[in-house]
């Protein structure tokens, strides 16, 4: 595929994918190919354009200024401690989302709790503490494997709680609830009825309704502000573009959403970024067979790919979890 048409009619655009940080896995700081991560899992984008990432083999968050310079923002080795900088500690950091103010928010997986950044690098704890599974405020919640999140517009929190199969909810204040979800399994439904299994990323539109990669179920699933959840696309393991059901996934992962409502994918087994339209249509934007290859449309390659974001351009990264690389995808008009 050396183009993607847009839906909608548009003109096709040429879609390159080019490596904006990282080579061989490892930890350095540095520009560009001259940084190391290790299993990068996560990306955010704050107001200014740079890029935090949560180096999940390397326990560390990182930030990548516009022009591909990397640093480390917080932690250092395995552990768990708040702090600023690198006097933190996370144990396996996994999903990254900002707010408005700049604040980041991290799912650190394996200390099952969701921890604060603020722009000067201090780490807290804002919820969670054991394995487990309770709503409640701060530290009285419990949370088992948390993996993705992301922040709405009046600063409220959702976050897959992977091993619980549920979609949980904080306030600003700390006060976590549970918005859908129960035992696992598969089912659309309101609240409590609906079931989840192991489901990864989780982001938002301007209308308040999340979409949910439900890995373990191959699907993308929608959830309305009221907490109805839906099937949006996906059935049984495999690969297909088409629209809704007739779709294929394997492993769906990350999920990123524009300002016009279409959806993209990190389709972590299959090594593409899948796109979905508001109505269901699901294509490929770009990658093939496993490997490393930057490239248009589908002669680049990825291994894992794990996560999307997209800036105020309309570009993608994607943490390449497999290649530790930071890979970027710009849609061109010809």
């Amino acid at each position: 595929m050396g183009v993607a048409t847009q839906d909608g009619g548009e003109s096709a655009k040429t879609v390159k994918v080019s490596t904006f940080a990282g080579s061989e896995g490892g930890f350095a700081d540095g520009v560009g190919s001259d940084a190391r991560f290790l299993s990068p899992s996560s990306i955010a984008i704050d107001a200014a354009g740079n890029l935090y990432v949560a180096d999940f083999g390397n326990d560390r968050i990182r930030k990548i200024t516009p022009t591909g310079e990397v640093s480390t923002f917080a932690g250092g080795e395995a552990g768990f401690a708040d702090g600023i900088g690198s006097a933190a500690r996370f144990y396996r950091p996994i999903g990254i989302a900002s707010d408005a103010a700049g604040n980041l928010y991290v799912t650190d997986r394996w200390n099952h709790r969701i921890r604060k950044i603020t722009p000067a690098g201090e780490v807290s704890t804002l919820a969670g503490s054991e394995s487990g599974f309770a709503d409640g405020i701060g530290g009285d919640a419990k949370f088992y494997c948390p993996e993705g999140i992301v922040s709405d517009a009046a600063g409220h929190l959702y976050v897959t709680d992977n091993e619980n199969h549920r979609i949980r909810k904080i306030t600003p204040a700390g006060e976590v609830s549970t918005l859908a979800g129960g035992e696992e399994g598969f089912a659309d439904g309101t609240g409590s009825d609906a079931r989840f299994n192991r489901p990864l990323g989780i982001t938002i539109d301007a209308a308040g309704n999340l979409y949910v990669a439900d890995t373990d179920n191959r699907r993308i699933r929608k959830i309305t502000p009221a907490g109805e959840v839906s099937t949006l696309a996906g059935s049984e393991e495999g690969f297909a573009d088409g629209v809704g059901g007739d779709a294929r996934f394997s492993g769906p992962y990350g999920v990123a959403i524009d300002a016009a409502g279409y959806l993209y994918v990190a389709d972590t087994f299959n090594h593409r970024i899948r796109k979905i339209t508001p109505a269901g249509e699901v294509s490929t934007l770009a990658g093939g067979e496993e490997g490393f290859a930057d490239g248009v449309g589908s002669d680049a390659r990825f291994y894992g790919p794990a996560s999307i974001a997209i800036d105020a351009a309309g570009n993608l990264y994607v943490a390449d979890s497999g290649n530790n690389r930071i890979r970027k995808i710009e849609i061109r008009r010809p």
